[in-house]
């Protein structure tokens, strides 16, 4: 472990705490009671996780390298050191990952009659199948590149980010020609499934139907040998954007993102096996940093993993967990007419996302509604929301939409649903360039005998009916005046882009978010001075932000007990004496993400609940809008902490962040196995 000190209290850096946390993605894919497609696939997020880290954190280490010789003193660190640190724990990462994947997954599913095989292991009837599919359907989607000379002044083609290409080598007589061919996982499924045959079954990878075929590809060439070796490039995906908020801005993002895949290259991933004369030209070619190299196995862009074929058993993966019903909140029936009694909550993904998008649909239907506000941030592919906001204002309502372009890599999806929106009739509000509206809030005016009664949801996590079955997250329904009255003037200073102070009840980013947790955790820091039990539980994706981890530490020497549930990075360091002895940190990782944040104070007996859209990150709470929000109703703080109680009783997939970053799992000393995710379910299926 690296532990950065700087203002004389430990620090994990948030880059190498990032991989740490990818590594416990990676302990699920090694676990054998994970089902055995599921540790496939947990394979596939470890290296889509892994893309994105280049793409974005590796990649700002890079720019920071290259400013000035300051930049350590500045930032507390040397970036070129963490670089190097990074590089030293992915290539150990990849190699266990190369391992899990040859030695132990493929012969579990060899062992369930179910064989990936390669170019090499077809038979004379699977290769005329492999053949006739080849030319049908793959090979009018290839055009091989002829390369140059490594002394040519002609340039090397340009590589698309995350795309994945064979360097092919062809040897004639001891001179070697180099082409660069595509391989099209964009328009083709990366598997095939062929014939079964006397009960097994059989797949092969599109990149292995290539090299099958290789002769039918290059036959215009005298060659000896003809050999095909994977490569992928990860850029530079961060964005240099126009300043001002405007039609100007839009342009600019779009030709920040045509610029994208033409970003610096921050990593190579290449076949292990690759001819070092076959590496050294791409190398001198490119013109690539030694430290850009990562050795990989004979496969890339490992995330199209995620849609392996399940051709066996059932059991091979999760069981299904049918969503289940909000206890008193029927769909067969008004969503206003029912928040009117009380509010309601739903756990996301164990309830249905329906009962949102229900929401939106009454609103958009009933003749009493006459506005609706909301924000968004990412959406789904067929958007629910969309249809519901377009076919509300086609009815007359009053629709604003707080688009947000800057959603990283979704950037070009919003923009393709502004331009939906706007066709549709709907008010967009594209945002704020400086900040980012991350916030998850909706608010519907409905007019009423006692004149405009509000309506609100919030959330912590994104309006998206497809993550909202993959995300573990709360989405609150609400008439109370205390949130409904903020929640007015937050969205009429968006529309003026104005930021407020003084909420009533929510806590919002980016003026307020940071004084106002200071003044929850030194209120915990009066409880234990005092005396009494101090103490706070609080649930996140990450915790980064040194100065709330400066506060944690002074709370934590107060005597106040401090739970943490992280799902990912956490530069806090727990268990050091004289700054973290009464802090835990825990984080599970299971079938379902965890993203919910949750934040609970003691408050001397009288506990304070709240969620929140927000991480403890510096940008969270200070360069986004977030909205934390109280839960008021007193039988819907007792389910979150209910929720809350279950997960701090996880033994099965809850690991411990500590001083090693081991990421040992918590194994409790009683026999009965709990396990979070499972637990959570069968509470909520009772409570319905």
């Amino acid at each position: 472990m690296l532990t950065v000190v700087k203002h004389k209290f430990p620090l994990i850096n948030r880059e190498l705490s990032w991989l740490y946390f990818n590594e416990r993605v990676l302990q699920e894919a090694a676990d054998k009671t994970v089902p055995l497609i599921e540790r496939l696939r947990f394979l596939a997020i470890f290296s889509s996780n892994l893309d994105e880290f280049y793409r974005v954190r590796v990649a700002t280490l890079n720019r920071l390298v290259d400013i000035n010789t300051k930049t350590k003193s500045m930032l507390g660190f040397n970036p070129k050191k963490i670089l190097n640190e990074i590089k030293n724990i992915v290539v150990k990462l990849e190699k266990r990952f190369d391992y899990l994947y040859e030695h132990e997954i493929i012969k579990e599913l060899e062992a369930q009659k179910i064989f990936i095989i390669n170019e090499q292991q077809l038979n004379v009837a699977r290769g005329e199948y492999v053949r006739g599919y080849f030319r049908r359907a793959v090979l009018p989607s290839l055009v091989p590149i002829m390369l140059e000379d490594i002394n040519s002044s002609k340039p090397f083609p340009e590589l698309k980010d995350r795309h994945i290409y064979f360097i092919v080598k062809l040897t004639f007589r001891k001179k070697v020609k180099h082409a660069l061919v595509e391989i099209p996982t964009a328009i083709l499924s990366r598997f095939l499934i062929l014939p079964e045959n006397k009960g097994l079954k059989f797949i092969i990878l599109l990149d292995d139907i290539i090299r099958y075929c290789l002769d039918d590809l290059f036959f215009i060439f005298e060659y000896d040998t003809v050999e095909a070796y994977s490569i992928q490039l990860t850029r530079d995906a961060e964005l240099d954007l126009d300043a001002n908020i405007s039609e100007r801005f839009v342009e600019a993002l779009m030709r920040s993102l045509q610029r994208r895949d033409k970003g610096r290259p921050m990593r190579l991933l290449y076949d292990n096996d690759i001819p070092l004369d076959t590496l050294n030209y791409l190398v001198s070619c490119m013109k690539l940093d030694s430290e850009a190299l990562i050795p990989g196995g004979r496969y890339h862009n490992f995330k199209d993993f995620i849609g392996f074929p399940n051709v066996g058993e059932a059991s091979l993966e999760y069981p299904p967990m049918p969503q289940l019903r909000v206890n008193n909140l029927d769909l067969g029936r008004s969503i206003f007419s029912q928040m009117a009694q009380r509010d309601y909550l739903v756990s996301l993904p164990y309830q249905s996302f329906d009962y949102i998008v229900h929401f939106l649909r009454e609103a958009a239907m009933d003749p009493k509604v006459r506005e609706i506000s909301i924000c968004l941030y990412r959406l789904a592919e067929n958007s629910s929301v969309i249809n519901a906001l377009i076919n509300a204002a086609k009815n007359g309502k009053k629709v604003n939409c707080l688009l947000e372009l800057k959603a990283r890599f979704d950037e070009e999806a919003n923009i393709y649903w502004r331009n939906q929106l706007e066709e549709g009739g709907v008010n967009v509000n594209i945002g704020i360039v400086q900040y980012k509206v991350h916030a998850k809030i909706c608010l519907i005016a409905r007019r009423e005998k006692r004149g405009l009664v509000y309506y609100a949801n919030l959330a912590t996590g994104n309006f998206n009916e497809k993550t909202a079955k993959l995300y573990g997250d709360h989405s609150l329904f609400t008439v109370n005046p205390l949130i409904t009255k903020d929640l007015k003037r937050l969205f009429r200073g968006l529309e003026k882009q104005t930021f407020h102070r003084g909420y009533k009840a929510i806590i919002a980013s980016p003026l307020e978010t940071r004084q106002r947790l200071y003044q929850l955790i030194k209120n915990e820091i009066d409880v234990a001075k005092s005396g009494k039990k101090g103490y706070m539980v609080l649930k996140m994706n990450s915790l980064s932000d040194e100065e709330i981890i400066e506060k944690l530490y002074e709370a934590n020497n107060a005597g106040v007990t401090i739970q943490l549930i992280v799902r990912g990075m956490c530069c806090l360091v727990p268990g050091q004496p004289g700054f973290s002895e009464r802090i835990t940190v825990r984080s599970i990782v299971d079938r379902y993400l965890e993203h919910a944040r949750v934040w609970i104070f003691g408050n001397g007996g009288n506990e304070l609940i709240y969620l929140s859209s927000a991480d403890l990150m510096a940008r969270n709470i200070d360069r986004r809008v977030e909205v934390a929000f109280p839960i008021l109703d007193e039988r819907i703080r007792c389910e979150i902490r209910d929720i809350i109680n279950i997960q701090l009783r996880d033994n099965t997939k809850a690991r411990e962040i500590n001083q090693l970053n081991n990421n040992r799992y918590i194994g409790g000393k009683s026999r009965i196995r709990h396990r979070a995710q499972e637990d959570t379910y069968n509470y909520l299926k009772y409570k319905s």
